[in-house]
């Protein structure tokens, strides 16, 4: 009957293994076969565990360009906040300098204290007529820390001695004229950021300096530093002075 040649099959595939089993260098053949059946699993465990690392880092680093790819810029709104104060302070500069061009900056130091509003808080000049290429025209916005005349004079100090410091009185932008040694402080003190770092000074001379006309052999090979702060030579100045107001808010950073 069928079920009874399965029981002899069993019985004698049974009988077979105990016959092994019984021998020592069968058996010895055996565990020799088991272990390297295990290692070749081992090893193909291994080797799909490698391969499964290496799909999961091929998936991560896709999913890493692709949120880059579609993320926003981290630091694109410290940029535009960079541009926009930049912009701002080129507007101001532009709004200042057309205002002193159609007023004209023809006053001197005694008819400046004759205007309402003007506050003198340190002089120590008595002569009424003071040389107009010997001033500074100091202007800057009434935010955070103000600014006197004592402490204009020691920021202008490091440039040359300062005679006088007369502070114009405002409600939204602070004004004053400086009046320096000589001439060489006013060309120093120009060519220099001058002020706190969050509320620099804009630091103009009053006049442009008098060009007069020299003979051929006498002239200088090298035009007046002073004279390029007016006409064309303007504008490169205030660019000068906007990239050295960033890069001391670069280095505060």
């Amino acid at each position: 009957m069928p079920g009874n040649k399965q029981a002899l099959a069993n019985f004698q595939r049974l009988q077979s293994s105990y016959e092994i089993l019984k021998d020592e260098k069968a058996r010895k053949l055996f565990d020799d076969l088991l272990q390297v059946k295990r290692e070749q699993q081992h090893r193909r465990s291994e080797q799909e565990s490698r391969r499964d690392a290496k799909r999961q880092k091929m998936f991560s680093d896709l999913e890493e360009r692709e949120w880059a790819a579609f993320a926003p810029d981290p630091f694109a709104k410290e940029r535009e906040e960079e541009d926009r104060i930049a912009k701002k302070l080129r507007e101001e500069i532009a709004r200042i300098r057309a205002m002193y061009a159609s007023k004209g900056e023809n006053m001197t130091l005694a008819t400046i204290r004759e205007f309402p509003g003007v506050k003198k808080e340190s002089t120590s000049i008595t002569k009424p007529w003071v040389d107009k290429e010997k001033l500074l025209k100091v202007s800057w916005e009434k935010i955070g820390e103000d600014y006197t005349a004592e402490g204009l004079r020691e920021l202008f100090l490091k440039f040359g001695e300062v005679e006088d410091v007369v502070i114009k009185s405002a409600k939204k932008k602070g004004s004053a004229l400086v009046v320096m040694e000589n001439k060489d402080a006013v060309v120093a003190a120009t060519g220099s950021v001058s002020g706190h770092l969050s509320n620099p000074l804009l630091v103009l001379p009053l006049q442009p300096p008098m060009v007069t006309e020299a003979p051929s052999a006498s002239r200088s090979a090298k035009p007046d530093r002073l004279s390029n702060l007016f006409g064309a030579g303007y504008i490169a100045f205030e660019d000068a002075i906007l990239m050295k107001l960033q890069k001391a808010a670069e280095k505060r950073k």
